[in-house]
């Protein structure tokens, strides 16, 4: 089973725009769950863990999980975040696919248009 790295922005200027965030990862992981992958969704994983410990260990310690997946799929709006830029830097320095819809992650998946 292939593991896709879930990568958007987290942080907000208020708790409303960050839970909105969460959502739209976690719903963008259950497409991917539902297309026959596992998903790492970082948002869900430590939501409940900010402020709590330095930003800077989250970062390096999701930079460490993301170099075990075999693809990353960006969801709507990523390119706001410095975190998933860095994200996506990672990837393409390690040579990870990246996608910009669940459909193309699909069709990499199964190699079929269907």
């Amino acid at each position: 089973m292939k593991v896709i790295f879930i990568c958007g922005p987290f942080g907000a200027t208020n708790s409303w725009v960050l839970e909105q965030n969460v959502r739209n990862a976690e719903a963008l992981s259950f497409e991917v769950w539902r297309a026959g992958a596992a998903a790492i969704c970082p948002h869900a994983s430590s939501r409940y863990f900010l402020g709590s410990l330095p930003e800077e260990m989250f970062v390096a310690g999701y930079k460490e999980i993301l170099k075990r997946c075999d693809a990353v799929l960006l969801v709507l709006n990523w390119e706001m975040s410095k975190g998933s830029v860095g994200e996506v830097e990672e990837a393409k320095r390690i040579g990870i696919p990246i996608f910009d819809s669940i459909y193309k992650l699909k069709v990499w998946l199964t190699g079929s248009t269907d």
